[in-house]
């Protein structure tokens, strides 16, 4: 086993909520726990879903958002690391990257950054003017997908600053259910956080296609939570769509029993990198059909494993989950 004990690093998460990247923030601290590496995490935010996980690992916890100002902020963060300072500062969120890298420059260290979308709209929250310094700056960026690096190749970023991270997964608990599903409707699930990239109201729309097309009852369940909720919510009524057949179930500790029970993971964003619902979803034994962005068409083989289709070909989207309504068979392929 690898011996880390001499490794001195630091990390920024803008948040520890129930995403994605905080999931792969947990895995990677995780590993090099178990390696020895001395390890510290610095969050925007506190008392969320991964600190108390993370805190059992033995790594502390510091919170260094109690101003809104950035510049207190990241005051606040150098003040902490230059009375130990790390041999890197790593950023999970592509929103914290201009933060690790104002602070590694001032202290002397190296920085990584993150890139967890499709390499260009992931600034879109710290505006086009900070995005941009901060993805010029930062002298290593972590990106997680094949489409998001040459994303950025084409925009201009040198290739020796990009160095391709996947997402992992633990397929201990990621596991197919042990018993063959039994539903007496049909289960469409629908994970990720309730945002516009997600198009969860293009979800809504094919969900109230197959209502209409269905030979057997069709339900859905929404995982997860954000500032779309209530839109949503009043989208889903205007389409007609009863509380008993679209269910918001916001975030939840354990979502691998939902996976188990559903009978197909529709996924409809408008951009990605590598989404963690895909993975899941496919290692719980669920044929996947989602639209073909980021690096997706490298997880799902079309007509395999899922289907795949454009963003704007919602209809392709309702055919190709009544195929896996109507034919048991192919389902069941898809599962294996």
């Amino acid at each position: 086993m690898i011996d880390l004990s001499q490794l001195k690093l630091a990390f920024l998460a803008g948040t520890l909520g129930q995403g994605g990247a905080e999931r792969q923030l947990f895995y990677i601290l995780q590993t090099l726990a178990h390696l020895g590496a001395e390890v510290r995490l610095f969050c925007l935010t506190k008392d969320e879903f991964w600190e108390e996980r993370i805190q059992n690992l033995g790594i502390p916890v510091t919170w260094i958002g109690q101003q809104e100002y950035r510049i207190i902020r990241l005051y606040r963060l150098i003040n902490e690391l230059r009375r130990d300072k790390p041999i890197i500062l790593q950023s999970q969120h592509s929103f914290t990257d201009l933060y690790v890298t104002a602070a590694a420059r001032f202290l002397g260290i190296r920085e990584i950054g993150a890139i967890r979308s499709d390499g260009l709209k992931d600034f879109s929250t710290s505006g086009s003017i900070l995005g941009a310094l901060s993805l010029r700056m930062t002298r290593l960026l972590a990106v997680n997908s094949h489409a998001a690096c040459t994303r950025l190749l084409n925009a201009g970023i040198t290739e020796s600053k990009l160095h391709f991270l996947p997402n992992v997964l633990d397929t201990t608990l990621f596991t197919p259910p042990e018993h063959e599903r039994t539903n007496q409707k049909f289960v469409v699930l629908g994970v990720g956080s309730l945002s516009k990239a997600k198009r969860f109201d293009r979800f809504l729309r094919v969900v109230a296609a197959l209502q209409l097309l269905s030979p057997i009852p069709v339900e859905s369940v929404i995982v997860g939570e954000g500032v779309m909720l209530n839109t949503l919510k009043n989208y889903a009524a205007s389409l007609g769509l009863s509380n008993d057949t679209v269910r918001f179930q916001g975030v939840l500790d354990d979502v691998i029993p939902i996976y188990h029970h559903a009978n197909v993971l529709l996924h409809t964003a408008d951009w990605e990198g590598t989404p963690n619902v895909i993975l899941e979803a496919m290692a719980c034994g669920i044929p996947v059909v989602s639209t073909n962005v980021g690096d997706i068409p490298r997880i799902v083989q079309h007509g395999e494993t899922g289907f795949l289709s454009h963003p704007h070909e919602e209809d392709l989207l309702i055919e190709y989950i009544l195929k896996i309504i109507n034919n048991q068979s192919l389902s069941v392929q898809m599962q294996e």
